[in-house]
């Protein structure tokens, strides 16, 4: 397998996503047996957002294969500051790493990046679009507590809007057979159309549901997500949003025994703390796994990952995205770049329709 970057994970085959889970299985029973395997290898880690588990999971990722790491977490203390462009500082980077992971808050970000480095790039967050390394997490996850990505009843609960965990999460379990998704959110905080045209198309099937209390019963998995107050606007209108779905001990009592309960975290409170010793609570458990996953990625993307001349860019469109999180806003620089669906052009950097 030759990956370049991976942006997006539907972006790989069915073949190569199978085998990054069975490889990243194979690390988790023997994880020493990998350790030196990305020696004189380098990671660049470019956060420009705050990052705990995916930072810290990249790193110890990579330590553990025997790799080394520049980078920086805080854009701040660097050139980023002095007005570098976001092409300046990968170009500049990717002459001292053999991949580069770049987390931002602007969407389509990681897309942009992977225009202009010398090596292969993983998305680590762009905003509220997308996550692939923390799907794959999930995914991982879900091999080895449920044992198995079909014909699963998937809870999606809290800011299914901006979620970028939830959008990476459903775009790829849709591509397995006969899963259903039960979307638990408020009315302003429902997953965007494209998504849920995007798992009808994969012939899943899409409910709705306010009532948490309602869809518990019917789940094999409930994944939990806070209500995120720095994608919204004002304070006022995150006040409006938080506290409305709250998981505890009690109402654990009407779900499935086999119920596994992922997080992405960080968890605000939604999460209550009673729920952490019960056996089907599977968020702690879930960063262990990332950490095995991330190594199986870097591995792979590493393996053949030779010094390589920049993409030829498409040419640009006339178009314009007015999405004002999406990275051609702050990036002016960048080609308008755009895919066509039945409802008309869509951005490719942050998938919002024109």
């Amino acid at each position: 397998m030759h990956l370049r970057d991976l942006i997006d994970l539907v972006d790989l085959r069915p073949s190569e996503l199978t085998d990054i889970l069975r490889f990243a299985g194979e690390i988790s029973q023997n994880p020493s047996y990998y350790r030196g395997s990305c020696q004189h290898k380098i990671m660049a880690t470019l956060f420009y957002e705050p990052s705990t588990r995916t930072k810290m999971s990249f790193q110890a990722a990579m330590l553990r294969l025997g790799g080394k790491l520049i980078g920086f977490d805080d854009p701040g203390n660097t050139s980023v500051k002095k007005g570098e462009s976001l092409k300046d500082t990968v170009r500049v980077t990717s002459n001292y790493a053999d991949v580069l992971v770049i987390r931002s808050p602007w969407e389509g970000a990681a897309l942009a990046a992977s225009f202009y480095t010398r090596c292969p790039v993983i998305n680590a967050g762009d905003g509220g679009h997308l996550h692939p390394t923390q799907t794959l997490t999930d995914l991982t996850t879900l091999n080895y507590t449920v044992g198995r990505l079909e014909n699963l009843t998937v809870g999606l609960c809290g800011d299914n809007k901006n979620g970028r965990t939830v959008h990476s999460l459903v775009r790829t379990l849709s591509r397995y057979k006969n899963n259903r998704f039960v979307l638990i959110s408020t009315p302003q905080l429902t997953l965007p159309q494209y998504l849920q045209d995007e798992i009808t198309a994969n012939g899943c099937i899409v409910e709705f549901s306010e009532s948490l209390e309602d869809a518990l019963p019917t789940l094999d998995v409930l994944y939990m997500t806070r209500i995120q107050k720095e994608r919204f606007a004002s304070p006022e209108e995150y006040e409006r949003q938080k506290g409305v779905f709250v998981l505890d001990a009690a109402k654990l009592a009407i779900a499935k025994p086999g119920l596994r309960i992922l997080h992405p975290l960080p968890r605000v409170d939604e999460i209550t703390v009673d729920v952490d010793e019960d056996s089907r609570a599977a968020y702690f458990a879930q960063t262990e796994y990332g950490l095995y996953a991330r190594m199986a990625l870097i591995q792979r993307i590493t393996e053949h990952s030779d010094r390589c001349v920049t993409k030829t860019l498409a040419s640009t469109h006339d178009a314009q995205c007015l999405n004002p999180r999406c990275i051609t806003q702050n990036e002016v620089y960048l080609p308008h770049l755009f895919y066509e669906t039945a409802a008309g052009l869509v951005c490719r950097y942050c998938d919002h329709g024109v």
